[in-house]
């Protein structure tokens, strides 16, 4: 887990370079290494040592005849078996994954992309043929942002890194303007930033003097088309409950200590309870969890009960609302665009506080809802993005009309027969699950910290999203396949309990202990360079109706302090 940056071109890049890697230092702090091609390349990377803690493993890293320099951020988790299959092919010198990933590129060339099991976007520049490689894992757990013109071809894990050499800060309005009015977060190609642009998850890029050709290479809707078909539920469950348990047990390879993030739901309860079969013992494995100290939202007895069972040492992480003004303006910087909300800033502290505790690898339970139905407006037949809401959190009035003009209605692709796995779909590859690794990569990094996320082992995504719907839902609840499966491991009011949004008192906070932080934000957007875009007495109006009581939902309040954040 690290930072990768890069500019291909002729020029002298580096003071550019310099700059970047001091932009994203956070995500690596324990090496910083360069390359330089003269007039051709220059490679940055910041190392944060997760395998093979050594001086030798880091990067930018060449092969033993120096034709090939890398940068890779991520985990290659199968890296063992692929070296036993490369040993006859490469000379290593290193037992590090990263080694094990040039040694496959070199050898299978592109076909080595199939072969890895990780998350990972990495670069590779061939010093004889002045060509730059590019890839990203199948569901972009690991970014990738570029900005190209005619000169010159910049990349990085974060934006601020591509805007700190030297590129203008210019908002994206089309994709403004639809965050504002649905929420979206932009095409897995965008970014809020009008010149710079991500590379999809299970994407390449190759790139020379003549050439710039970005290529999917994931090709999900084709696999899970390929898995056989079962009918019987006995022997699916067993293969699902195989295939998480080795998922888990590959994630947790590392060199350093590894813990948990929990809450007290099913996907939480899940991973701890497979953890414990192959690890046989977790006891000794740190657990952190936040509370809020409001007992409508925080899920702590649930949490308690669940690591009651496994005696894992429980870390318990108060987030408080004086804390949210100091953390929310770092947090918007290390994001660089729009985040969800509050939420996130309590799920920072996690990373915070295991940092402290040289915890530098923690698993979550991201992953599960998206491949086994597990939001409700799956079951409704319903084209919401958002569980549990039956009203738009939404204002477009808050726009100047002239500004929603720019709005474009988001067509998302839809490959499969069934709707509901075209909603599956949108989730995993468009909305929830980019929007919410993007989140998780920013605030785990923040804290130098990594994030692993063992439910989107794409095995274990192909063969449930595969699944017969009647093994994903009965009684009108999804993810029955897990709840059976873990049924054996935990109490049923944790293995057969309705799905809870993992929430904050963020409409609370907002309107009374938030107050003045909301309005300073308002405030500023009034006097901003883009106060065109809004109307304002709309933006009043809303907020004093917010204050009187409307708070049902708060999100349109938020989208308004994003905004100033990171405008301001």
């Amino acid at each position: 887990m690290c930072g990768i940056s890069g500019l291909i071109g002729t020029g002298d890049y580096k003071f550019q370079l310099k700059n970047m890697l001091e932009a994203q230092a956070h995500r690596g702090p324990d090496f910083t290494g360069t390359f330089f091609d003269k007039g051709f390349a220059a490679l940055g990377h910041n190392r944060l040592s997760i395998i093979d803690l050594s001086d030798n493993a880091n990067q930018p890293f060449s092969d033993t005849s120096g034709r090939y320099s890398m940068v890779f951020n991520g985990e290659i988790y199968n890296y063992l078996e692929l070296k036993e299959r490369l040993k006859n092919d490469y000379n290593f010198k290193t037992s590090s994954d990263t080694e094990v990933l040039l040694a496959a590129f070199i050898t299978y060339g592109k076909a080595c992309l199939k072969l890895l099991n990780g998350m990972f976007s990495f670069a590779i520049w061939d010093t004889v043929k002045k060509e730059l490689f590019v890839a990203r894992d199948r569901f972009g757990i690991k970014p990738f942002y570029y900005y190209k013109n005619k000169d010159v071809f910049i990349f990085s894990s974060e934006i601020k890194a591509i805007h700190s050499s030297g590129v203008n800060k210019k908002p994206n309005e089309i994709i403004w303007s639809n965050y504002f009015v649905n929420g979206s977060y932009g095409l897995p190609n965008e970014t809020f930033w009008e010149p710079i642009q991500q590379l999809q998850g299970g994407h390449y890029i190759e790139l020379s003097s003549n050439q710039f050709k970005i290529t999917k290479w994931y090709d999900f809707e084709a696999n899970v088309n390929r898995q056989t078909k079962i009918n019987d539920y006995k022997e699916a469950k067993a293969i699902y409950k195989d295939l998480l348990i080795d998922s888990i047990g590959l994630r947790f390879r590392a060199d350093v200590p590894v813990g948990f993030n929990v809450s007290g739901g099913l996907d939480s309860s899940a991973l701890l309870a497979l953890a414990n079969v192959f690890q046989k013992d977790i006891s000794k494995i740190e657990a952190f969890t936040f509370y809020t100290g409001d007992k409508n939202y925080d899920e702590l007895p649930w949490v308690e009960q669940i690591i009651a069972k496994y005696k894992s040492p429980l870390n318990k992480v108060l987030l408080s609302a004086e804390e949210v003004p100091s953390l929310s303006k770092f947090i918007s910087h290390i994001q660089d665009e729009p985040f969800g909300g509050i939420p996130t800033l309590a799920y920072s502290k996690l990373f915070a506080s295991a940092s402290k505790k040289d915890v530098k690898v923690l698993l979550d339970g991201q992953g599960m809802d998206e491949q086994l139905v597990g939001y409700d407006y799956y079951r409704n037949n319903s084209k919401s993005t958002i569980q549990g809401v039956k009203k738009s959190p939404f204002r477009k009035n808050m726009l100047h009309i002239s500004f929603t003009d720019n709005i474009l209605k988001k067509d998302y692709p839809m490959p499969f027969d069934s709707l509901l796995n075209n909603l599956q779909y949108r989730d995993l590859f468009y909305t929830k699950i980019p929007r919410a690794l993007r989140f998780n990569d920013r605030v785990s990094m923040a804290h130098s910290t990594e994030l692993r996320v063992p439910f989107l082992d794409y095995r274990l995504v192909e063969f449930g999203f595969s699944l017969p719907d009647e093994f994903k839902i009965k009684n009108n609840q999804g993810k029955q396949i897990l709840r059976d499966i873990i049924a054996d491991y935990v109490d049923s009011n944790v293995s057969y309990s309705p799905k809870r949004a993992l929430q904050t008192p963020q409409r609370e906070w907002l309107g009374r202990d938030l107050k003045d932080f909301v309005q300073n934000h308002i405030n500023k957007i009034k006097s901003s360079a883009y106060k065109s875009w809004f109307n304002e007495k709309e933006i009043d109006l809303e907020w004093d109706k917010y204050l009187a009581g409307d708070n049902q939902s708060s999100f349109h309040i938020w989208q308004l302090v994003n905004f100033s954040m990171l405008m301001g």
